[in-house]
């Protein structure tokens, strides 16, 4: 464990004390390690592009070639391979 010596505002110590009272921690170190963790867990998170949203929902809705087997499978991809030198 890391300890540290900080200087804080009137209002963060307050929001502190919420969150050690809201979560019943012992300590008003726990309450920072608790929102600490929880703002980097959320800051730290990958935001997803709208781009990729649009792009998933199209690709999820699309229906698959269905087979019953490998060898239906393999036939299937051979059919749809584009014919070279012809």
């Amino acid at each position: 464990m890391v300890q540290a010596m900080i200087n804080i505002p009137a209002e963060a110590n307050q929001i502190f004390n919420i969150v050690k009272a809201k979560y019943n921690l012992k300590t008003k170190s726990e309450a920072i390690a608790r929102v600490a963790l929880e703002y980097g867990a959320k800051m730290l998170e990958p935001e997803v592009k709208p781009s990729y949203l649009k792009k998933f929902d199209s690709l999820s809705a699309e229906k698959g070639i269905p087979f019953k087997n490998m060898k239906e499978l393999r036939k299937l991809i051979e059919e749809y391979k584009p014919q070279r030198g012809k």
